[in-house]
């Protein structure tokens, strides 16, 4: 919600700057997310002072070259005159009296005329042979609104030769309003807050309305038909309207609180509820009295089975019994709370209003509100709770707003339909409380100010006992031992989180033992951080039909999944199976606006067990890569591209950094990969998980543009539980190694890594290395065979070996080889 200060200002006095008051109520638990400036210092155009003026237009005459521009004399100050330049189709010839925003030459201006937000500074120059330095200006040129068809006009009681930063600038709270601070989706809602945090009062008005016309209880009846759907209903009537634009005051109120002005009774319908924060409803009563061919009989009742309402945006909806709506005898007019319905609109030809100002229950709003698909500003207080006891001041305080803006006669008296008084809450609060849940001291007094100053009404009772009773709007405060809690939290918040005594444990301190499943995950996150991988976190919900995206081919639902009873969203229904899917869909949104992709991600999986209510959820670790290598530098403009080998080469730096066992890698067929293009990974030989490059149509499925596209789903528990919890640490060798190649030539079939196996193992304490570095295959072969090229490192701690030695563990080797996988010593 944004919260104007000048708007504030006029129910509580603010004794602090903004910034402060932005720290004391984000304290209080009322987020401040920012505080935006307008025309003030620290915004993104602050209004120069001495060059920005409120001014008074004296004439308005033709230009004598120009058909469509106007020469306009304006005071600024006393004894400050200046003529100018405009085109603005709001002045013509004979205009005078006006009061508008005045720049001089010299003013920083926003450029209404660029295609992108940019500044300017206003020079004096000819227009069609008369000289301009000054500008009336436009509230796009002053960054109030895009509008720019005519210049802004001011309120007539603007001061002439003020600055308009005195006059127009303005500062608004962003504030990020969470579900138990509903209270404050309003003006007066926020201003107590103010108040109580700064020692304050607030103003809270006690609205009247001149009703001069005849009874509204000849004119229209409201009945409810389930008080535990609506708790009240209220209606006032206002004949006579003319619809027209708001007062400029008044809708740059509503931009500065983010709300677009329409007309004049629109626009007070949401500045009332802005401001009080009960939403409400304008209908053309004329419309209803034509409907009903008489008096209006208003009902609050569930809809019909399949009863139709097209609603304000145009969309003919279908409802059913467990949908609120407002109705007369001839069918449903609005959807309670939600949006109104589209006959009765009110429209530029609407003389006379019916205006709503109704309760309705929290939770039956929320439901239609997601089911309708249709949030709006009133749906969200509506489903937060909103006091029955504020529909009454505010439909007084609306309807005089709309009889001042737009005319008109108000009918004497208002349509009330409370069949459940809202019920004033008590409590019984103790000082022993505040000690036993608070952790500190406080005296009754000190508890009743605060309190008092939220407008609770606080009675002593005995010594240390305070009898609470909460305002009406305050629906928040629970009974018994939860409203105990709930002053509590109050008192606290005001009191100062801050403020509250640190308290050491009266005990000794538990010992510290680690927690190696956390400590584990951590390992495996710094490890392929260095890689040059970066962490995702992908949604734990998804569809049956996206993950059988991985399976081309595949039938959807093929595999039993863990459902969702009610899912917030249609493609938010089971739980996931895989990391997979979530990881490629955060691809294909990254691949729009980067080249290179090197993401992972540790997170539970969702399995199905027979039997069982709940799920395993085994822990994955899923690594993405796609695009450039390393990132393009003037040292390589052109890196080379992700493969199989460079995801290959991740995953073995990642098992190699925890120091597990013999790890392989084996050929294996899996639909999420292309054929060729994919192997198990196997720890001791037991399988961890997959990795290859993703099949054709998977990537298309996934609308993936990029290739190849790789990807590696590993067990973390299994791989995990390879780890040890020591290992062994060598010295630096002292003596240097002796290197010696070889290339051997196998069977097409026999795989490198059997063949580096194979060398190891004969190879004995002396090989300290085997490293592959060319494979060949070609015509100085036999048909069938490759050559397989290695590096061999030999090595010992105590003396450097001798040409005989090495001589001696090469010639075992290529026998061992020869023997095992008939490898021959390439010639």
């Amino acid at each position: 919600m944004r919260v104007p200060i000048s708007w504030l200002k006029e129910f509580v006095d603010v004794p602090v700057p903004v910034p402060e008051l932005a720290d004391r109520l984000t304290f209080a638990g009322l987020e401040v997310a920012a505080v935006e400036r307008i025309g003030l210092p620290g915004s993104a155009l602050p209004w120069d002072r001495e060059r920005l003026l409120v001014g008074r237009i004296r004439e308005v005459t033709a230009h004598p070259n120009a058909d469509r521009l106007v020469l306009v004399t304006v005071e600024y100050g006393p004894d400050r005159v200046k003529t100018v330049v405009t085109g603005a189709p709001n002045l013509k010839v004979g205009d005078s009296g006006q009061k508008v925003a005045f720049a001089l030459e010299g003013a920083r201006l926003w450029d209404a005329y660029a295609e992108t937000r940019q500044t300017l500074t206003l020079k004096g120059r000819k227009v069609r042979g008369v000289y301009s330095d000054g500008m009336v200006c436009s509230e796009r040129e002053l960054g109030l609104s895009e509008a720019h068809e005519g210049i802004l006009l001011l309120d007539d009681d603007a001061p002439v030769g003020t600055p308009l930063a005195d006059y127009l600038g303005d500062e608004v709270l962003e504030l990020e309003i969470l579900p138990n601070m509903a209270r404050c989706l309003s003006v007066l809602g926020v201003a107590r807050e103010v108040a109580a945090l700064t020692n304050g009062r607030a103003r809270v008005p006690r609205p009247a309305m001149l009703a001069e016309g005849e009874p509204i209880s000849g004119k229209v009846r409201v009945t409810i038909a389930d008080p535990a759907l609506s708790a009240r209903y209220t209606a006032t009537l206002i004949a006579g309207v003319r619809i027209g634009p708001s007062p400029g005051w008044l809708q740059r109120r509503l931009r500065l609180a983010g709300v677009r002005p329409i007309n004049n009774v629109v626009d007070a319908t949401n500045y009332v509820m802005l401001e009080w924060g009960q939403p409400l409803h304008a209908f053309d009563y004329d419309v209803l009295v034509r409907r009903a061919k008489g008096v209006p009989e208003i009902t609050v009742r569930p809809a019909r089975p399949r009863e139709i309402l097209v609603t304000l945006d145009g969309v003919t909806r279908t409802l059913t019994p467990d949908r609120l709506v407002i109705a007369d005898t001839a069918g449903a007019i609005a959807v309670a709370g939600v949006m109104g319905g589209a006959e009765t609109e009110v429209t530029d030809g609407t003389t006379a209003i019916l205006l709503e100002s109704a309760n309705f229950h929290f939770v039956s709003i929320r439901k239609t509100m997601q089911a309708l698909k249709l949030p709006s500003e009133a749906s969200a207080r509506f489903g937060r709770g909103v006091p029955p006891a504020i529909a009454e001041p505010a439909a007084m305080r609306a309807t005089e707003l709309i009889r001042t803006l737009a005319g008109g006669t108000v009918a004497a008296g208002i349509a009330d339909c409370y069949p459940a008084p809202q019920v004033p809450v008590v409590v019984s609060l103790s000082t022993g409380d505040a000690k036993r849940i608070l952790g500190m001291d406080l005296v009754r007094e000190e508890m009743a100010r605060i309190l008092t100053a939220l407008e609770f009404t606080c009675e002593p009772e005995g010594e240390t006992v305070l009898r609470v009773t909460a305002p009406v709007s305050r629906l928040d405060i629970g009974i018994g031992v939860m409203g105990v809690h709930d002053l509590l939290e109050e008192v606290a918040r005001i009191f100062g989180y801050d403020r509250i005594p640190v308290t050491d444990l009266a005990d000794t301190l538990p010992p510290q033992r680690n927690n190696t499943a956390v400590e584990q995950e951590d390992r495996v996150r710094d490890l392929l951080t260095v890689t040059g991988l970066q962490e995702i976190v992908t949604y734990r919900l998804t569809t049956p039909e996206r993950e059988a995206m991985l399976a081309p081919g595949a039938a959807v639902g093929g595999e039993p999944c863990v459902r969702l009873a009610n899912p917030v969203s249609a493609d938010r229904t089971a739980m996931r199976q895989t990391l997979a899917a979530g990881i490629l869909e955060a691809m294909a949104q990254n691949a729009r606006n980067r080249d290179r992709l090197c993401f992972f991600e540790l997170g539970p999986v969702f399995l199905p067990v027979s039997g069982e209510t709940l799920p395993a959820e085994p822990r994955r670790l899923g690594i993405g890569m796609a695009g450039p290598v390393t990132p393009a530098s003037w040292r390589e403009q052109e890196p080379a591209r992700t493969d199989f080998f460079t995801l290959k080469g991740v995953v073995e730096a990642l098992l190699s950094g925890l120091h597990l066992g013999e790890v392989t890698f084996d050929p294996v067929s899996h639909p999420l990969f292309a054929p060729g293009r994919s192997a198990r990974v196997a720890v001791l030989g037991a399988a961890v998980g997959v990795l290859g490059e993703i099949h054709p149509q998977v990537r298309a499925a996934f609308d993936l543009a990029v290739s190849p596209v790789c990807l590696a789903e590993l067990d973390l528990d299994r791989l995990l539980a390879h780890v040890a919890s020591s290992y062994p640490v060598h010295p630096v060798p002292r003596f240097p190694p002796v290197l010696e190649d070889v290339a051997l030539v196998v069977e097409e079939a026999v795989p490198a890594a059997a063949l580096s196996a194979a060398i190891r193992a004969a190879g004995g304490p002396l090989l300290a290395d085997v490293r592959l570095f060319d494979v060949y295959r070609g015509e100085q072969l036999a048909s069938g065979k490759k050559s397989l090229a290695f590096s061999l490192s030999f090595q010992a701690a105590d003396r450097t070996l001798t040409d005989v030695e090495v001589e001696a563990e090469k010639r075992r080797i290529l026998e061992a080889v020869s023997r095992e996988l008939g490898a021959l010593l390439r010639g």
